[in-house]
């Protein structure tokens, strides 16, 4: 078996690559010449010069490839503009699924896409309940511009396959794990080793281990029904819980003081206003009124059809500060970007 992974130099992407090579399958890698091959250190891989932005790119990669992993994706929504988030998750997507389309028809054979969506693509669950594969994207775009991009490039998914494609979707919750060299979530296990977190929101997230997401794409990729969706997603936490234990891991006190909802929806307009105003911030608005919320989400599909098993979130958090503090991330300095 031969694998495409776009956005192979990606927090996901780039723990595919090694998902794949462990599996005994072929991995390529598709990349821009100029993409930083930080997140691929010490992997194996053959290399594909490509821009999911760029159609003519990707017809070469897939010609003799069996899955196509879509991976690639602007996830760190916060730092991007808008504009460039629509191209990448959205038309980018498109690109991806037109070249599949064109390659399984010229061969006679089907290339299977898994395409890695984002829970953010099922909306804002009720507080304290989980959403499962069934709910649509409740919020305005203007609410929530990254998963609205989502819901879009899923929507794409689900015509490309009316139309005859081989797809597959994973709606991976907050994951966590080694190779996150862009701190798109592991941003908390810095600031948790830099300075101690004094504060916690009243919300909550589903947590994830990377490996395990890959394990689901995997499946996926072997077993998942043509044109579903499954939720990959692990422990459903309040995030006083879940701070408590990356503090835990990183030896710091853990958070005391409750942040109130209307605090936080007081600070995410201020946020706003300093972005707009040209500020560059660590996080937006959206994330500091989403704190408030309880995203969790319901992965029994997941675990009944794909096999899904997860990690507990402690063994998540002490892998990945082990990781950073093995790569040299953590004190004296730091070898990322933040």
């Amino acid at each position: 078996m031969k694998a495409l992974i776009t956005g192979a130099t990606g927090f996901i992407g780039a723990n595919l690559v090694e998902a794949v090579s462990q599996r005994g399958w072929q991995a390529r890698a598709l990349h821009r010449k100029t993409s930083s091959l930080k997140a691929l250190q010490g992997l194996t891989y053959e290399s594909a010069l490509g821009d999911i932005t760029e159609p003519d790119s990707l017809l070469p990669a897939m010609r003799d490839v069996d899955v196509v992993f879509h991976a690639a994706a602007v996830a760190d929504y916060w730092r991007a503009g808008r504009q460039r988030l629509y191209q990448v998750n959205v038309d980018g997507t498109r690109n991806v699924l037109r070249a599949a389309r064109q390659v399984s028809r010229e061969r006679g054979q089907p290339v299977r896409v898994v395409f890695v969506s984002s829970v953010a693509a099922l909306g804002r669950p009720p507080f304290g309940q989980p959403l499962n594969e069934s709910a649509p994207f409740n919020l305005r775009p203007e609410q929530f511009h990254y998963g609205y991009s989502k819901a879009l490039a899923e929507s794409h998914v689900r015509a490309s396959v009316a139309d005859g494609l081989d797809a597959v979707i994973v709606n991976p919750a907050v994951v966590i794990g080694p190779r996150d060299v862009n701190f798109i979530s592991g941003s908390i296990i810095i600031e948790a080793a830099r300075r101690r977190i004094p504060f916690y929101p009243p919300g909550g997230v589903c947590v994830i281990d990377v490996a395990d997401v890959c394990a689901g794409c995997i499946a996926a990729a072997e077993r998942g029904r043509v044109g579903e969706r499954y939720i990959l997603g692990g422990e459903n936490l309040w995030h006083r819980d879940m701070l408590g234990v990356v503090c835990d891991v990183a030896g710091r006190p853990r958070p005391t003081l409750p942040i109130p909802g209307f605090a936080l929806r007081a600070l995410a307009g201020v946020i706003d206003l300093a972005r707009a105003a040209g500020l560059q911030l660590l996080f937006n608005g959206e994330q500091a009124r989403f704190a408030a919320d309880t995203f969790w989400f319901d992965s029994t599909r997941a675990r009944r059809e794909l096999g899904l098993t997860t990690r507990p979130f402690i063994a998540s958090a002490q892998r990945t500060y082990a990781w950073y503090r093995q790569n040299g991330y953590l004190g004296g300095g730091m070898r990322g970007e933040c």
